[in-house]
């Protein structure tokens, strides 16, 4: 099955110059652990759709040292090409049903629990939803008294945890200009035609640079298979 990475980011929130698929996390770019969680678990087939410094990514996923079997391409899929559209760009590319993340996000995801969900929902797309940590802690009240804390606790609410097992067909929601958070899913959900794949293990996602301090304190080989 084919693992498509959205690696256009700019990082502007955490260096403003490297791109966000570069930057790293336990002396390796974080790219190389998304793709490392899927090799664990059997992918072995990757494209990169690159934006931002296309030509910088593509050059170290050449030079990159993959596991025996793992081939990782890239496609450059236009400097400011929203999310939706750089799959928009590769549709040609895709035959099969196929995986879609993005390369700023990590987890202990089970990915087999994930197609299978894919699988039995009989769902144009599955959508992982996870709860994040809050990134305060909470006042807990009686009345006008504050009773205690509760340190950073999760969040009530799902929310995209950015990995997808996507069909063909989902292609058709899709145009060069869309964000696929927005319309395309929206539309998906709206035509019953978007599943959804509970991961309550771990997550965290790569957006600033406090969330760089964290990934790299919690960084833990065995737990991304890298």
């Amino acid at each position: 099955m084919k693992v498509l990475i959205l690696c256009g980011g700019r990082g502007t929130r955490l260096n403003g110059e490297r791109p966000k698929p570069l930057i790293e996390i336990g002396g390796r770019p974080i790219v190389w652990h998304v793709v490392s969680i899927y090799a664990a678990q059997g992918f072995r087939d990757f494209l990169l759709l690159t934006g931002y410094q296309g030509a910088a990514v593509e050059a170290w996923a050449r030079a990159a040292a993959w596991p025996e079997g793992v081939r990782v391409e890239c496609a450059d899929t236009g400097l400011d090409t929203p999310t939706g559209g750089r799959v928009h760009r590769v549709r040609d590319r895709i035959a099969a049903t196929f995986c879609l993340t993005y390369a700023d996000g990590l987890a202990d995801i089970d990915l087999g629990a994930l197609r299978a969900r894919h699988e039995q929902s009989g769902a144009l797309a599955t959508m992982t939803v996870v709860r994040p940590e809050l990134p305060f802690g909470l006042a807990l009240l009686e009345g006008d008294r504050v009773a205690g804390f509760r340190e950073k606790p999760l969040a009530e609410d799902w929310v995209n945890g950015g990995f997808f097992v996507l069909e063909p067909g989902a292609l058709d929601y899709l145009s060069d200009d869309c964000v696929l958070e927005r319309g395309p899913l929206e539309r998906m959900a709206g035509d019953g035609r978007l599943a959804a794949y509970r991961h309550t293990g771990y997550w965290r996602c790569l957006d600033t640079h406090k969330d760089a301090v964290a990934l790299e304190r919690e960084w833990d080989p065995a737990r991304f298979g890298s």
